[in-house]
């Protein structure tokens, strides 16, 4: 498999073969035990990250081995996002320590798009149950940017993660992701969105 890691206008493109992903796979669950006990993100204490923010920082330890030109680390860290990001083709890699802007693109695959028109087509949407599963896939969770607090939703249509307005209180911004939660989740239940 490869992923293709973008920093500023330069990209590289990282070779993972299949074998190293099944090998890896206890020094990856040991990675997820460490980010348990909860990761400094850049100014702000994580306590528990969820999967996006543990690839969030899995990239930023992907731009560490890439400037240090560790070839080894460098794959093993992308081995990580492709096993914990069912899909994802490259990963935007910022530069000025900001561990929340690590941005990370899913291909756009035929059975993918295959699945979803066919969904759209029976108009069948998902289990209450799935719907919720989804939809809290789909929205993460609040986090700290600077003095603000936002959230990302996923835009199935662009393949890519979106940022919220920036809200000045984190009451506020669990109130408008709430929102998106509840609008994403009601979307999955008409079969709509996928």
């Amino acid at each position: 498999m490869i992923l293709k890691a973008i920093i500023d206008d330069q990209s590289y493109e990282i070779g993972v073969p299949d074998s190293l992903l099944n090998q890896a796979e206890a020094f990856y669950e040991q990675l997820d035990q460490d980010m348990n006990r909860g990761w400094q993100m850049s100014r702000e204490w994580v306590e528990k990250p969820d999967r996006l923010q543990r690839c969030q920082i899995v990239a930023d330890k992907l731009l560490t081995a890439l400037e240090s030109e560790n070839e080894k680390l460098a794959m093993m860290m992308s081995g990580y996002l492709l096993t914990r990001l069912p899909g994802v083709d490259s990963v935007e890699l910022d530069t000025h320590g900001e561990i929340q802007n690590n941005r990370f693109h899913l291909a756009e695959r035929e059975d993918v798009e295959r699945q979803s028109s066919s969904a759209a087509m029976s108009n069948a949407g998902l289990s209450k149950l799935d719907a919720m599963e989804q939809a809290g896939n789909d929205v993460t969770k609040v986090f700290k940017v600077g003095r603000g607090y936002r959230y990302s939703t996923f835009d199935h249509a662009e393949n890519l993660w979106r940022d919220s307005p920036l809200a000045s209180t984190e009451q506020e911004a669990s109130r408008l992701r709430q929102a998106a939660f509840k609008d994403r989740y009601e979307e999955l239940l008409r079969g709509s969105g996928h």
